[in-house]
């Protein structure tokens, strides 16, 4: 009893999560709180110390009179990159770019450096994972020379310090943050604490010369970021790389950013000779047909601030299972479960007793809601067989009643589409009422804003206009176009 007493009183010996403070009477190996392996440690009782104040270096003074010339931004000369990065980066800034394993991290922060370099600033690559001679190998397949990088092998953070100290680099790129290990913390390199110390060690080496790092970070098999959540705390930039293994297409978005927009996209493909930055992407992800097929419809989404057209195709065919087959590529099964169910219940198709295939262009994968109508019109016409008209675009989310609701960025959608060569729009309308069911012509496009998908699929000559659907919203037929 008396040892019971003692614990509770916290006389006894504590048990603390370094990641989330959470604290127990004995060791577990997997914190209460956040749920992380390897995190609980045993902590002597806390002291209250006395801590006496200093007097500042540099008194604190007006924010307006403090100069901000220090922090002007700086041109990596990869326009994709500066463009996610807020049109270049700023020094000091700490840059963690997290990505799976073989999506291009070490080709794209190895051409950054040298471009960096070309341009007469200092460069520090740091690689912990490859030998100076396996870099030296991809940066001459890359084109990725230059006088002013310099190139380091190390895996200790005191030894990196050392290189920073000896090159003053205005840039330093450290591939990968997992590799870098010092005996100043418990664990082996790539442990939570590890992790932990040494980011924090360079972002004070950071803000202190005002170097510019970047971080590549690995990513764990559920897409997150390996390490403790305090590692994106801690840095100014979170970067995620991403592209499908089996296209050359990837994309840089910007998770966080302290300076800058935080939804911005920039696109590279991967070729032979390293990666190349697309400031057009749009043709990627659509195909040209000589003739109109059914079963295809183009959607105008948006990634970050940036409108990219999507084509998605479609393919209906009658089945005798019990359960049709559902097989979505690049779309959501779940919205285009529920897009399914509208065209049943709402447009009255028969997609009960019918496979539907769904796929996009191009290996896009499409999350924007604003692709709901063109994969409504694209399994339409595919179960109708009736064509879309070629040049036709189409932007809206469906909802659950049939009807159609608009999305932002209406306007910049039909400049890119208008842009691109595209005739004819359709788009929700901005009220139910009649008078807003019309045609009118804007970025040279002619638009028709519709309230509903059946109204949607009369307009585009996929359903006849004299047929009556279960539409709850008000009427059918005439009234739209």
């Amino acid at each position: 009893m008396a040892k019971i007493t003692a614990r509770a009183a916290g006389k006894g010996p504590q048990h603390r999560c370094t990641e989330c403070g959470w604290t127990t009477a004995r060791w577990v190996g997997r914190c209460g709180e956040c749920l992380t392996w390897g995190s609980v440690a045993e902590v002597g009782a806390p002291k209250l110390t006395q801590i006496p104040s200093s007097i500042p270096a540099n008194k604190a003074r007006p924010i307006a009179q403090v100069s901000a010339d220090q922090a002007r931004r700086m041109q990596t000369g990869i326009a994709e990159l500066d463009r996610v990065l807020g049109e270049g980066i700023v020094p000091g800034a700490v840059v963690l770019l997290a990505g799976e394993p073989g999506v291009g991290k070490s080709t794209l922060l190895l051409e950054a450096a040298a471009r960096w370099a070309r341009a007469g600033r200092t460069t520090l690559y740091v690689s912990g994972e490859e030998s100076a001679a396996q870099v030296r190998l991809r940066a001459g397949r890359t084109n990725a020379l230059a006088d002013r990088l310099f190139l380091a092998a190390e895996t200790e953070l005191a030894t990196v310090l050392g290189h920073i100290e000896e090159v003053e680099p205005s840039l330093l790129v450290v591939d990968s943050i997992q590799t870098i290990g010092t005996a100043e913390a418990d664990g082996s390199p790539g442990g939570v604490t590890q992790v932990r110390e040494v980011t924090a060690a360079l972002v004070r080496v950071a803000k202190r010369r005002g170097m510019a790092v970047i971080i590549v970070g690995h990513v764990t098999k559920d897409g997150a970021i390996a390490g403790p959540r305090m590692l994106e705390h801690l840095v100014d930039v979170v970067l995620a790389f991403d592209g499908d293994r089996h296209s050359g297409f990837r994309m840089v978005r910007a998770t966080k950013n302290r300076f800058g927009p935080a939804d911005e996209v920039g696109c590279f493909e991967m070729a032979e000779h390293g990666i190349v930055e697309i400031p057009d992407p749009s043709g990627l992800f659509t195909s040209r047909h000589e003739e109109p097929v059914p079963g295809t419809c183009v959607a105008v989404t948006m990634e970050g601030r940036r409108p990219l057209l999507a084509e998605v195709q479609a393919l209906v065919a009658a089945t005798s299972i019990a359960q049709p087959r559902r097989v979505m590529n690049g779309v959501d099964a779940g919205r285009m479960a529920m897009v399914l169910a509208v065209l049943e219940r709402r447009c009255q198709l028969k997609m009960y007793a019918a496979d539907v295939y769904v796929s996009t262009v191009g290996g896009a994968r499409v999350s924007d809601p604003s692709a709901d109508l063109a994969a409504a019109i694209a399994v339409a016409s595919a179960e109708r067989g009736a064509s879309v008209r070629q040049r036709v675009v189409a932007i809206g989310e469906v909802g659950l009643a049939g009807e159609l609701r608009r999305v932002p960025g209406i306007e910049r959608r039909l400049a890119e589409a208008a842009r691109l060569g595209f005739t004819e729009a359709v788009v929700p309308a901005e009220t139910r009422a009649a008078r807003d069911r019309m045609t009118s012509v804007r970025h040279g496009l002619r638009v028709h804003a519709v309230p509903t998908l059946s109204h949607a699929l009369q307009v585009l000559s996929i359903v006849p206009r004299a047929a009556r659907s279960a539409d709850p919203l008000g009427e059918a037929g005439g009234a739209a176009g």
